[in-house]
């Protein structure tokens, strides 16, 4: 059954989520100390026996110009500039093997696939660790670090994110003037996060994301990953409000505002792991180009393959 707004609903829902005083000054320092740090990309050829597909193993300097790990794909005997497309995944995930995910360069592009620093096993692998003093938390990465922006762990995702399109235009293979961002759930708010701190993107997609208007999020779901927010204000009651202060600085919704490469999104209505409203509560905020793809019968799994399909013909027009 339908656990959110209706489709109608959902055409005026605006999110209540504000950006602080200081997001732009925080995002701009954060950028900066990263920038210090030389790109640093490293690529190893992986012998996969594939014949139509080149498979790299890459390691980019991302935040505080700690090494992250990625998969480059890019059609066999490619020379370029290719038009290419960096992608996020999702909550517990990690780059996965060198064999998956071959759509993309299957399709032509150069597609540099980031790993998730501290995340892979829940459901693919990962290679990068997160390097960042620990401190108690809810299992799970939502809460660690939370009580301040510049320890919260998406501070060191988002600027990973960032740094992995400087590590895709270090590359002779691509053209810098057709790269896009993409990516579901988390990778969807990775996705919404870099459009927004960057001005040099051709498009960005964004599947059923999650990280967005965070104060719908915990007034309507009780799923996972946002109830490990719950979880963790259950037990440590007097932090709610430098909890709130906090997701402020990484909220879907205030980076939307600040995007301009045009954007696809997709929402689905029984999605009760990021519900409908807080998509489209980054969706109404999005200052570029935009457009929805709404699955009326589905959950968290959106529209599957249908999206990427519907992805792939909205990057052939603008890459």
């Amino acid at each position: 059954m339908l656990t959110d707004l209706s489709r109608d609903q959902l055409a005026t829902y605006r999110s209540t989520q504000t950006a602080p005083d200081g997001f732009d000054d925080f995002w701009a320092g954060t950028l900066a100390e990263a920038a210090r740090h030389d790109i640093g990309v490293r690529l190893n050829q992986v012998e996969t026996n594939l014949e139509t597909i080149s498979v790299y193993d890459v390691t980019f300097r991302g935040f505080a110009g700690q090494d992250v790990r990625a998969w480059l794909r890019v059609p066999a005997h490619a020379t370029g500039p290719l038009p290419a497309v960096v992608q996020y995944v999702g909550y517990g995930g990690g780059r996965g093997h060198a064999l998956e995910n071959l759509l993309w360069a299957s399709a032509g592009f150069a597609h540099l696939q980031m790993d998730t620093r501290g995340q892979g096993s829940g459901w693919s692998l990962g290679a990068t660790p997160d390097e960042a003093p620990s401190q108690p938390q809810v299992p799970g990465v939502m809460t660690r670090g939370i009580l301040d922006p510049a320890t919260y762990y998406y501070r060191r995702m988002f600027t990973d994110a960032v740094r992995a399109v400087d590590a895709a235009r270090s590359l002779d293979v691509v053209d810098n003037n057709r790269i896009a961002v993409l990516g579901g759930s988390q990778g969807g708010g990775n996705a919404l996060a870099v459009a927004g701190l960057r001005s040099d993107l051709a498009a960005a997609v964004a599947f059923v994301p999650f990280l967005c208007d965070f104060p719908r999020a915990l007034a309507v779901t009780e799923s996972y990953p946002y109830k490990e927010i719950i979880d963790y204000l259950v037990v440590h009651r007097t932090e709610v409000d430098p909890v709130r202060r906090t997701l402020a600085y990484f909220d879907g919704v205030n980076f939307a505002a600040r995007a301009t490469a045009p954007a696809l999104f997709s929402a689905a209505l029984r999605d009760t792991v990021c519900p409908p409203s807080t998509v489209f509560g980054a969706f109404h905020e999005y200052g570029g180009e935009k457009e929805i793809e709404v699955w009326e019968f589905n959950g968290h799994e959106g529209g599957g393959i249908l999206d990427e399909e519907r992805a792939l013909a909205f990057l052939r027009s603008r890459l």
